[in-house]
């Protein structure tokens, strides 16, 4: 299953950062690893994660070109599930 996540608007020469917030889902569990599939077009430059959070930093990307990010996670608890972020590059 995918938990859909909000779009993110992005500019092609901007490096930043973007937030899954896996808290609600995780209901007491905690991230116990966090992996991150980017198509190519946009760079990964960084990636961490806490308990409750899995972060990535993204890089480039194409004027009018959309992008799904996946993160998937494993818990503590032996759970995995993934999320798609949708950068848009504008």
């Amino acid at each position: 299953m995918t938990i859909w996540t909000e779009d993110f608007i992005k500019d092609p020469n901007a490096v930043k950062d973007y937030t899954v917030d896996w808290e609600d889902w995780l209901a007491g569990d905690a991230i116990s690893t966090s992996s991150w599939s980017v198509p190519s077009g946009i760079t990964n430059s960084f990636t961490s994660n806490t308990t409750l959070l899995a972060i990535i930093w993204l890089s480039g990307g194409t004027v009018q070109t959309d992008y799904e990010v996946y993160n998937t996670i494993v818990t503590a608890g032996g759970r995995t599930e993934r999320a798609m972020i949708k950068i848009q590059v504008r």
